[in-house]
């Protein structure tokens, strides 16, 4: 079995700080990919950062500049650091890995609880 593990979500003003973390366990052989989503109330889930299966980070537009994604491969984890945080920003954040387990040839879609960030003065 494999699972995410999300923290770090919270209530911040604008302007302000979060990083969440996100951690992979498990019969894990490899992690092909990982990053984060995020889901607004009434809007559809869309990608926010990821690592991409060569390495390269990915952000979105509408984050570049203000956030930052890193991990730590020793950890399984990928962090997401949010700065300059604005209230178009709050929603649950969810971490996708795209994995594949011991004793499998292809990868799977993995998905986090979802972890709530609110910015909100």
């Amino acid at each position: 079995q494999v699972q995410l593990v999300e923290s770090g979500g919270g209530l911040v003003q604008p302007g302000g700080s979060l990083r969440l973390s996100c951690a992979a366990s498990g019969s894990i052989l490899r992690i092909n990919a990982m990053g984060w989503y995020r889901q607004a109330p009434g809007k559809q889930r869309e990608a926010v950062a990821a690592f991409t299966p060569g390495g390269v980070t990915n952000l979105a537009a509408s984050v570049k500049g203000r956030f930052n994604i890193s991990r730590d491969n020793t950890k399984n984890t990928v962090y997401l650091q949010m700065n300059s945080l604005k209230p178009e920003d709050t929603a649950v954040y969810y971490c996708n890995a795209r994995i594949i387990k011991m004793g499998y040839a292809l990868e799977y879609d993995y998905w986090g609880q979802g972890t709530q960030v609110t910015v909100s003065s």
